[in-house]
């Protein structure tokens, strides 16, 4: 089956041209589509690619109106899935990521391992010395938000924007709800896990040249944050009571009632002593500790049961082999999310 799965890759372009051409003469022959998306760039990267691009492989693709990157990779998804491609890459038209690595992300797929993969320049602790100081440490915090929010705990470099992915997976994303812009990969995690698809890390080397990056941490920080908090109560809401129960879906909520009855015991208690100039009783500490104690344990039990509950750990069978043996088409859609 692995033999004739055709292979696609998707380039979000904006203002990326000085690199798109190099990127595109870099795809080895593996690949049997590829689609330029111009995302309304004022450099007029799609004319670039149709005017200097002799390759029969690419199709151009243009937004009347900027969508972002997510906007862009979306777009190009549906153009893959109305082709039939199998496996649709993302690679980024700036010239970061090497082409030369399709195989190795389309492998895990082809070989009915995982439903998604996505880069990791964090695997070789050896080449983090060519990236940025502040990048390392940036990349390192949204990872471990990520982690809480997607439910992807074994995952690092949410960030990283070199994907692939298999269609019948692409085509049960809701769409129009991804996010749009630089919290796009992110998101990304979030809906496949809604999905229960398998991902995987792909070890990469990070490379940097004379790009601009347009993400400023001050200014997306707080609306990552707000959006990593909204994906996670979806999560716990989809996976621990509307979708399923378990003891997990108890642990937590009992957890949190219990650390926060404890502390709040514990604060008023602490005050009245520090008023009056005595010392509270051994009972009165107990009445706050226990609590306090028993809640964080089954914080720590939930945790655990969501660590080990991550997709794919337990049946290691990827969704695309699952819709594959139930006959589930990549063109029928299930209702958005």
């Amino acid at each position: 089956m692995t033999e004739t799965m055709s292979v696609g890759v998707v380039i979000p372009s904006y203002k990326v041209t000085a690199h798109i051409l190099d990127v595109i003469s870099r795809i080895g022959p593996e690949v049997q589509k590829i689609y330029v998306v111009d995302d309304c760039c004022p450099d007029r990267s799609g004319d670039l690619v149709e005017r200097s691009c002799a390759d029969a492989r690419v199709t151009v693709v243009r937004h009347e109106h900027n969508q972002g990157v997510g906007g862009a990779v979306m777009t190009g998804y549906r153009a893959a899935i109305r082709d039939d491609v199998d496996v649709i890459v993302k690679i980024d038209g700036d010239g970061q990521m090497d082409p030369a690595l399709v195989p190795e992300f389309v492998a895990p797929i082809l070989t009915g391992h995982a439903d998604y993969t996505k880069g990791n320049r964090f695997f070789n602790l050896e080449g983090l010395s060519s990236m940025p100081g502040m990048r390392l440490f940036g990349n390192a915090v949204l990872s471990f938000m990520t982690k809480i929010s997607s439910g992807y705990w074994s995952l690092f470099d949410p960030t990283n924007g070199y994907t692939a992915i298999h269609r019948d997976v692409a085509a049960l994303l809701p769409m129009e709800r991804i996010s749009r812009r630089y919290f796009f990969e992110t998101d990304m995690l979030f809906r496949l896990n809604i999905l229960k698809a398998t991902v995987l890390d792909v070890p990469m080397a990070a490379q940097y040249g004379d790009e601009v990056s347009n993400l400023k941490i001050g200014k997306v920080a707080p609306e990552f944050l707000r959006k990593h908090l909204v994906n996670f109560c979806k999560r716990l809401f989809y996976s621990y009571y509307l979708r399923d129960m378990s003891l997990a879906s108890l642990e937590l909520p009992l957890g949190i009632l219990l650390v926060l009855g404890g502390t709040i015991i514990g604060g008023i208690h602490w005050l009245h002593s520090l008023h009056a100039g005595v010392y509270a009783s051994a009972g009165t500490v107990m009445l706050a500790g226990l609590p306090i104690i028993l809640g964080t344990q089954f914080i720590l039990a939930f945790l655990s049961y969501d660590i080990l509950s991550e997709p794919g750990k337990r049946t290691g069978l990827p969704l695309w082999r699952v819709l594959d043996a139930y006959g589930v088409n990549a063109r029928r859609k299930v209702s958005d999310v």
